[in-house]
């Protein structure tokens, strides 16, 4: 059988459909992840992509030949999956989706007990090597499949993070992309006063109005237009899979992940004093500054869900964010929730008698370049020539490169998956970001 390893990526399985995943693939990955995690049962979620029936399909009948059982979610988001795993004390989970990904691809994300997830130098590195071999084993006794319906429970779960009834009749349009998101959002909202405006709600898998990426500018076109034609205090936009969720302010400017962590850390910090709160290292220095304003702890990390998660626990972490859209609770398994995450801002909103963007321009002080990828002949040469022209300033090596100043840093760190450097600017103000952008590409592209 023709087998393509590249689509064991770092933090999960991804690949074209079917060039390089089909039922067949995905039988022999769900035979082998039932072999290592050793489990009663597992859960199966899946996204509205075209090709995740088949896989479940395929998936399912992988797990339930080695004598283990399969609970069906459906189609839910994955943080719903990881709800559910945590909350009933599932051996496992597995999530079939391509996140943010075009029509054509798919994957798997896949955790453990708690919602611990499995990563590709910790459990996806044995799974590999199972399905490059071919190592299908069979129980005497094949497991069953059982259908479970958690979206009562999941709605009450996200809701309670909050006051409902603290929440202000808001105007709010909201992107899910026809992504995930359309089926999770709904059933909170309605216990909720605001007024949604709702754009992409309809589950497709074929993503007939744009990509479910809304990291990328073009992605947000329709989300402005409708905040300006209903004149919405804010925007919510998520991914395919419902687990990244951006904020658009009332001018429907788009904030980082880092804006949100900061605002979700303020709203925490204020009730919850003296508690640890973890952040990339591409998040802006206004996260750190803020959350030591408010009596808490933070720690930076590296990037990547499957590092993040296991420093929460670590820590024992409230909470925890990313730049790119990533939120993690501690009374979430640790894991991650965008919807909880915007549900938290709304809280916190409704709480304060100013607009969004007032309420962000309080800490953030900062301006950034955002991620500016390069496509290099040598990734360590590059690194190795940025270091030693800024090895003036405060270096270190948790991330790729990151060199500090008072004034200004950056980070520069390799692709997981491609032959590229992705560098990130922040500085005090435009002309010096603009300067240090210049020098930085300057030695990175030539």
């Amino acid at each position: 059988m023709k087998f393509d390893r590249s689509i064991f990526k770092a933090y999960d399985i991804r690949g074209t459909v079917p060039e390089q995943l089909t039922p067949e693939i995905a039988y022999q990955i769900g035979n082998s992840l039932a072999g290592y995690l050793k489990p009663k049962s597992i859960a199966v979620g899946r996204d509205m992509r075209v090709s995740s029936d088949q896989l479940f399909d395929g998936l399912s009948e992988g797990i339930i030949d080695r004598g283990v059982d399969v609970v069906d979610l459906g189609m839910v988001s994955t943080d719903a999956l990881y709800f559910a795993v945590g909350k009933y004390g599932y051996d496992g989970g597995v999530m079939i989706t391509a996140s943010h990904n075009p029509g054509h691809y798919n994957g798997f994300k896949v955790c453990r007990r708690e919602a611990v997830p499995l990563s590709g130098s910790e459990g996806l590195n044995i799974v590999v090597d199972d399905v490059a071999a071919e190592k299908i084993e069979k129980s005497p006794s094949k497991g069953s499949i059982a259908r479970r319906d958690i979206s009562e429970d999941f709605t009450a779960h996200v809701l309670s993070f909050i006051d409902p009834t603290a929440i202000k009749p808001f105007s709010i349009a909201i992107d899910a992309g026809n992504g995930m998101a359309g089926n999770i959002v709904e059933p909170v909202f309605k216990r909720l006063p605001c007024r949604v405006t709702p754009l992409f709600f309809e589950p497709d898998g074929t993503f007939p109005n744009h990509e479910p990426n809304p990291i990328q500018p073009e992605n947000l076109v329709d989300l402005q237009k409708a905040m300006r034609a209903g004149n919405c205090d804010l925007g919510a936009a998520f991914d395919g899979d419902a687990d990244r969720m951006f904020l658009l302010d009332e001018n429907g400017v788009s904030l980082g992940g880092d804006m949100v962590t900061a605002l979700v850390a303020d709203k925490i910090l204020q009730s919850s004093s003296n508690e640890t709160i973890l952040y990339n290292l591409i998040c802006s220095r206004a996260v750190s500054e803020l959350v030591a304003k408010r009596g808490g702890q933070s720690v930076r990390t590296r990037v990547g869900h499957a590092i993040i998660k296991p420093l929460m626990k670590k820590h024992n972490a409230i909470f925890g964010g990313e730049h790119s859209g990533h939120f993690y609770f501690r009374e979430n398994w640790f894991a991650d929730s965008g919807l909880i995450a915007l549900v938290v801002c709304l809280e916190l909103l409704s709480k304060s008698e100013k607009s969004l963007a007032e309420l962000v321009s309080e800490f953030d002080r900062f301006v950034r370049s955002g991620e500016i990828n390069s496509r290099v002949d040598s990734i360590e040469n590059k690194i190795d020539a940025v270091g030693k022209a800024f090895s003036d300033g405060e270096i270190d090596r948790l991330d790729g490169l990151t060199i500090q100043y008072s004034n200004w840093w950056f980070n520069l760190r390799p692709s997981n998956t491609e032959p590229l450097l992705r560098l990130n600017v922040e500085a005090d103000n435009k002309a010096l970001l603009d300067e240090r952008v210049a020098a930085l590409l300057e030695i990175i592209r030539n």
